[in-house]
C-alpha cells in the first residue's frame, strides 16, 4: 500500500517514522524544496513540485498511491487546495494533518491579522523594533515600512524585496525560552510578528513576549479545503490509515 505524505513539517517526519518499516506499507515523503538543507524523513523522498493539480493527480495515478496525506505547513495553502482537487480527480482518499494553532493566555497582548499585508498595515501602530518570524518569502509585504527596524529570523536567507532597515538571523528551531528572552532584550524588540504556525518548536517567543509585555501580531492561518478530514496528531493518521486499508498487523502508534 502506497502512502504519499506531502510533508516538510515536524509532524510529517514523525508520520513517516511511524509508517516506515510497516510490512505491506510504502510511505513516500514529498518536500517542496524551499529549504536548502531539509531534515529528511525515513523512507522514500521526492523533492520539488508536481506541476499543479493535474500534475499531482497524474503522479498519484502513475505511482499507484492508495492514500494521500496533506501534512504541509499550516500556511502552505495552495498545495492543500491542489491536494484536495487532485485526490478527488484521482479517486485517492485524503486526510490533512494539522498541528493545532496557538491560543492566547492571560497576560498576552495579541493582535490578529488576516494576511501579511494586513499585518504590515497594523504594525506601525504597535511598535518600531520588530521581531519578524513569518518566513523568508513574505518580506515584500513589509518592504515599504522604512521607518521600522526589523530582526528577521528564517532558516535560509530572505528573498527581495525586503525592508531596508533589517538584520537577518539565520536559525532553525526548536528555540529555548531563555534564548528568546535574551534575543528580545538584546535587540530591544517592542513588537513580535508571527504566523499562527502552532507547535512547540517556535512557541517560546510567545512566552518571552508575554513576560516582557511586548505585543504580538498574529497572522491567522488559511482554512483547510471544505470536506477534507483534519486531525491534529500523526498517530491519528496512523490509526485512520490502518482502518482505511484494513491492515491486520498495523502497529500501535505509541
Amino acid at each position: 500500500m502506497h502512502v504519499l505524505i506531502l510533508g516538510g513539517t515536524t509532524e510529517a517526519r514523525r508520520l513517516a517514522e511511524l509508517l516506515h518499516g510497516v510490512p505491506g506499507l510504502r510511505p513516500t515523503s514529498s518536500l517542496a524544496g524551499r529549504v536548502a538543507s531539509p531534515r529528511l524523513p525515513p523512507g522514500e523522498v521526492r523533492v520539488g513540485g508536481f506541476g499543479g493539480v493535474e500534475g499531482l493527480a497524474a503522479w498519484l495515478r502513475e505511482h499507484a498511491v492508495d492514500v494521500l496525506v496533506d501534512a504541509t505547513h499550516p500556511f502552505a495553502g495552495t498545495i492543500s487546495f491542489h491536494a484536495a482537487r487532485a485526490a478527488a480527480g484521482a479517486r485517492v482518499p485524503l486526510i490533512a494533518l494539522r498541528r493545532p494553532g496557538w491560543v492566547p493566555v492571560a497576560g498576552d497582548d495579541w493582535h490578529e491579522a488576516g494576511s501579511l499585508e494586513q499585518a504590515a498595515e497594523l504594525l506601525p501602530s504597535l511598535g518600531r523594533r520588530v521581531f519578524l518570524t513569518t518566513g523568508r518569502t513574505g518580506l515584500a509585504a513589509f518592504a515599504s515600512l522604512g521607518d521600522l527596524w526589523f530582526l528577521v529570523r528564517s532558516v535560509d536567507a530572505p528573498e527581495a524585496p525586503a525592508p531596508a532597515r533589517m538584520q537577518v538571523l539565520l536559525d532553525r528551531g526548536p528555540f529555548t525560552l531563555q534564548g528568546e528572552r535574551e534575543l528580545l532584550l538584546r535587540h530591544r524588540i517592542d513588537v513580535v510578528v508571527t504566523k499562527d504556525s502552532g507547535g512547540s518548536a517556535t512557541a517560546p517567543k510567545l512566552t518571552a513576549a508575554r513576560e516582557a509585555g511586548v505585543p504580538v501580531l498574529v497572522v491567522r492561518r488559511p482554512r483547510v479545503p471544505d470536506g477534507v478530514r483534519v486531525v491534529a496528531e500523526p498517530e491519528e493518521v496512523v490509526d485512520w490509515i490502518g482502518k482505511r486499508l484494513h491492515l491486520p498487523t498495523f502497529p500501535d502508534a505509541d
